[in-house]
């Protein structure tokens, strides 16, 4: 089983900063993707970021230049700096991860977060 908590969440006045992270725990063998996806109330849960383990990021149009997603491997971990936060990114953020369990059979998984809720104030 594979867990996954999330922390930085809070409250941050637009044009503010704030930074995301996400520990991955448990029977792991291998890694293949991280990412954070987000939402809002009423809306969809989105994708906001993705690194894979080569470090290919990939981007939601409307982050862009303001977030950065990073990994470090050996701790099992991703990060999320959102600079430049606006009011539309108010949302619960969640991390996830897919990967290879290190338990037999060796399965894969994808695994969700709890969620960090992300508000910014106008």
């Amino acid at each position: 089983q594979v867990q996954l908590k999330e922390s930085g969440g809070g409250l941050v006045q637009a044009g503010g900063s704030l930074r995301l992270s996400c520990a991955a725990s448990g029977s792991i063998f291998s890694i293949n993707a991280m990412g954070w996806y987000r939402q809002a109330p009423g809306k969809q849960r989105e994708l906001v970021a993705a690194i894979t383990t080569g470090g290919r990021t990939n981007y939601a149009d409307s982050v862009k230049g303001r977030f950065t997603i990073s990994r470090d491997y050996a701790k099992k971990m991703v990060y999320l700096q959102m600079n430049s936060l606006k009011p539309e990114d108010t949302a619960a953020y969640y991390c996830n991860a897919q990967g290879v369990v290190a338990s037999m059979p060796m399965n894969l998984f994808d695994s969700w977060g709890q969620g960090t809720q992300v508000t910014v104030s106008s």
